[in-house]
């Protein structure tokens, strides 16, 4: 996704199946009881075994790294936030391209939100802020049979696409700041899209461009066979669907 869960739009390299030895499971659980032991005053340390882990078991250590990352492209080059662009088209009366001191121009919204992969992991309590994607599709201007809105990723592979009723909710950003302070590169910095009523493959990471279109265009894994109304709660039946 491109989002930070299966969203294989966070970055965690694909390891290609790269053998796994004993000592580095060994080392791995030797690890996980020093987490236990010490908590949060070794997060750092266990920050840098997640970056190196080919066997991904460090995301299992308690007191480890809460977000899991995964890229459905290879290398994806770092966009400094002065030379970020942000490309508005398709059925607007406003097209352009925006820059991150443009956006940051707009009406801020701060919000905070679990975070939800489809996969089964939850990250409790996320605060972000940003422009609201309603404020800012006000600002462009929505043309007559706008119907959705399809989003683009700077990876140049991943896209996503949400109901022009979906974008216009309070609770869809897109994203400048992430757990109060900007957003990194490997969450998808510097700006991303945060849909909080969705599993987390619906945030596009490394946004480049919006488009408004006349209809709902799949995106990458919508492609694969997941559903393109990700509320959470309609698979894993552990949470409730919103209702509006």
């Amino acid at each position: 996704m491109n989002g930070d869960d299966l969203d294989r739009g966070d970055s965690r390299p694909d390891t290609g199946g790269t053998p796994v030895g004993r000592r580095v499971v060994l080392g791995l659980i030797g690890l996980a009881a020093v987490g236990v032991a010490l908590g949060d005053r070794v997060n750092a340390v266990l920050s840098a075994v997640d970056r190196i882990d080919p066997t991904g078991l460090s995301a299992l250590i308690p007191g480890g790294p809460r977000f899991r990352f995964y890229s459905v492209a290879g290398a994806v080059d770092e966009t400094p936030t002065e030379q970020y662009r942000l490309e508005v088209s398709g059925l607007v009366d406003r097209p352009g391209v925006l820059s991150f001191q443009d956006l940051s121009g707009l009406p801020q919204t701060s919000l905070t939100r679990d975070v939800q992969c489809v996969t089964g992991w939850r990250v409790p309590d996320v605060p972000w802020s940003g422009v609201a994607l309603g404020d800012l599709l006000t600002h462009v201007g929505v043309q007559p049979g706008a119907r959705a809105v399809l989003f683009g990723s700077a990876d140049g592979v991943y896209s996503e696409s949400l109901t022009m009723e979906q974008a216009m909710r309070p609770d869809v950003l897109v994203a400048t700041s992430m757990l109060a302070g900007p957003v990194i590169h490997q969450h998808g910095g510097p700006v991303r899209l945060f849909v909080a009523p969705m599993y987390f493959y619906k945030s596009i990471k490394w946004l480049n461009s919006i488009t408004v279109t006349d209809a709902v265009v799949p995106g990458y894994w919508e492609r694969l066979g997941y559903d393109v109304d990700a509320w959470v709660g309609r698979s894993n039946g552990r949470d409730d669907a919103p209702t509006s």
